[in-house]
Parts: C-alpha cells; sequence; structure tokens
C-alpha cells in the first residue's frame, strides 16, 4: 500500500481497493477514484439518492467512513456535522469547485481552452491525447460530459500537417460521430510510430552521407594540388623539350636550339667587328 492511500476489502473477494488521499490540487481525480470505488460496493446510490427517497443506514454509514478517511483534518472537522453522505459529498464539491455559478465559470473556462488548445509540432500524440483527456475529467467533475466525438473531431482537426494522411483515411472510411476517442487516439499512434521508424534510418543514412562526401572532399584537395602541380611541371617540361627538337635555328639553320641560343652567330659578329678594326686601323689619316 502507498503512503496516502487507505483499503479496504470487499465483502465477497479478498481485494484491496485503495481509496485515495483527498488534496488541494487533486479533487478531480479523487472524485473519480471514489466514484467507482463506491459503485463497486454498491454504495454509490448514497451520493445520488434523492430527497423522499427511503435511505438505508448501513450503507449511508459505510459511505461516509470511507468518505471520512480519505479527507484532510481540517476538511474532516468541516463536514462532520452533516448527516448523510450525499450531503458530505456535495460540502466537498462546493469547497474544491465552487457553487453553481463558479462552476459555470470554470466550464466556460474549459470550453475556451478545448476550442484554442492545438497539437505542437513537437509534442506526441500521447501527451495531447492525455490534455484532452484532463479537460475531460475536469468537465465531468463539473457535471458537464464531454461526447466522444466531439473530442474526436478535435483530435482530427488539431494534430500537425504530416497526420493528414491518417486524419483523411479516417474521415473517408470511418463514420466520425460513431468513432470512441481510444480508437481515434490509437490509430493517430499508430501511424506515428510507422512515420519515426521511418524517418530514424534515412537520418542515419544522410549523416553517413554526409560524413563520406566530406572525407573523400578533403582527400580530393589533397591529392588534386600535388597532383596539378607535378603535371603542370612535368608538362611544361616534356612539351619544351619537344619543340626545341623540332625547331630549326634560323641563324644556322640547325636543328635543336633557338636563334637565342646559337653560338655560330656569335662568333660571325666577333669576325666581322675584328674586320671592321682592321679596315679602320689601314685607313690613311686626313691632315
Amino acid at each position: 500500500m502507498t503512503k496516502g492511500e487507505s483499503s479496504t476489502p470487499t465483502r465477497d473477494q479478498n481485494i484491496a481497493l485503495h481509496c485515495p488521499k483527498l488534496t488541494e490540487t487533486n479533487y478531480t481525480t479523487w472524485a473519480i477514484m471514489m466514484e467507482t470505488i463506491l459503485k463497486a460496493y454498491g454504495i454509490w446510490e448514497t451520493i445520488v439518492a434523492k430527497e423522499g427517497e427511503a435511505k438505508n443506514e448501513k450503507k449511508e454509514n459505510t459511505s461516509m467512513a470511507m468518505i471520512f478517511q480519505t479527507l484532510p483534518e481540517d476538511v474532516l472537522m468541516q463536514v462532520a456535522q452533516y448527516k448523510t453522505a450525499k450531503e458530505v459529498w456535495e460540502s466537498i464539491k462546493v469547497r474544491y469547485i465552487g457553487a453553481d455559478r463558479v462552476q459555470k465559470a470554470r466550464l466556460q473556462t474549459l470550453r475556451s481552452e478545448l476550442e484554442t488548445l492545438k497539437m505542437k509540432i513537437d509534442e506526441t500524440v500521447n501527451d495531447f491525447a492525455g490534455k484532452l483527456g484532463s479537460i475531460r475529467g475536469k468537465c465531468k467533475s463539473l457535471g458537464s460530459n464531454l461526447k466522444d466525438k466531439v473530442l474526436v473531431r478535435k483530435l482530427l482537426n488539431s494534430v500537425p500537417k504530416k497526420f493528414l494522411p491518417i486524419v483523411a483515411s479516417i474521415e473517408q472510411y470511418s463514420e466520425v460521430d460513431e468513432m470512441s476517442f481510444e480508437e481515434a487516439m490509437g490509430r493517430i499512434i499508430t501511424y506515428e510510430e510507422r512515420l519515426k521508424s521511418q524517418d530514424e534510418p534515412q537520418e542515419d543514412y544522410q549523416s553517413k552521407l554526409l560524413m563520406a562526401s566530406s572525407s573523400n572532399q578533403g582527400r580530393g584537395r589533397g591529392r588534386g594540388r600535388n597532383f596539378s602541380k607535378e603535371e603542370k611541371g612535368r608538362g611544361r617540361g616534356t612539351s619544351r623539350e619537344q619543340s626545341k627538337k623540332e625547331m630549326r635555328c634560323y641563324e644556322c639553320g640547325e636543328f635543336g636550339h633557338f636563334a637565342y641560343e646559337c653560338t655560330k652567330w656569335k662568333e660571325k659578329d666577333k669576325k666581322q667587328e675584328a674586320h671592321l678594326i682592321y679596315q679602320s686601323d689601314e685607313e690613311p689619316t686626313l691632315l
């Protein structure tokens, strides 16, 4: 048994039904669980009994005892003055929810919250359905029941665009107004799980491709630079040697060198220069 809970065995079976302790923040869940437990004991009729109906004293005492053991001390002292289980139940309800006008105002607030509620892109279907279920429970505690078709329509109209295929399938091939909220939620959750199973391998494949391409680019750049330099150096040397073998010097007429590299024209110039000097020495000097 967990802390803050009490248990009472049923008459026919050895099953302990845990009654939750009432706190300042859990009235809605407390009311739902207590209603279920009282129905299991067959004494919920004491809470919904109409005025003038005959009362079963044993059932009244059992209902009040089960409710009293779940209450904090200050709340217990407040409701101990009442004589019937129905009066105790209504007193607790007014304390935590408020009178009729307050309840109507809270119901209007919950309806507005339901209308504006939208599922976020990074939110799971299960989390969003939990919000809808919480609003439904609060409305029930205030005396108003949200029908399944309202919640189903809200769910289908609130999911992001990636769920449009399954939403269109549900609307086309199913009776939305007759579908339960749990069924609609289950179908969309199944579709969500399939989307996740397809997205994960694709992301891994893309990341591997990115890593491989970046690695190849790094290697290609290093090799490309060295290779281009070697090729350029080799290309220039070879082409120049081949062109020199095929070229003929226009000074001497021989192959294998260019005119500016020719040594024969230099010797020829030297001879011509020496001849001019010799001629100038032989000419008579004019007086």
